[in-house]
């Protein structure tokens, strides 16, 4: 995969959905829900100011995210790679 994304936009590789639930009920792919976790694949330089300065990212590639469910724009790759490009506001947090 080779995606440069521009400005304060990343690249995202959505997590897998759950299989079953905790009480161990196997769910039909019809039931899970959307994943809201992903690991950041690729950022931007960062957002330019009105001023013309630009601020750096906070993401970084490798970090897991949340994001909100329905952010970002959905892509697949030649490789069959299902991945979301996204901008850095639609992160709600880093998962430590």
């Amino acid at each position: 995969m080779n995606i440069k994304p521009l400005a304060d936009r990343i690249v995202v590789k959505p997590l897998e959905a759950e299989e079953k639930t905790k009480g161990g009920i196997l769910l039909p792919d019809t039931a899970k829900e959307k994943p809201q976790e992903g690991e950041v694949v690729a950022v931007g330089k960062g957002k330019v100011l009105d001023s013309g300065q630009v601020q750096p990212m906070e993401v970084k590639a490798g970090d897991r995210i949340l994001y909100g469910k329905y952010s970002g724009s959905e892509i697949t790759t030649k490789e069959g790679d299902e991945l979301l490009i996204m901008r850095e506001e639609d992160v709600l947090a880093i998962v430590k």
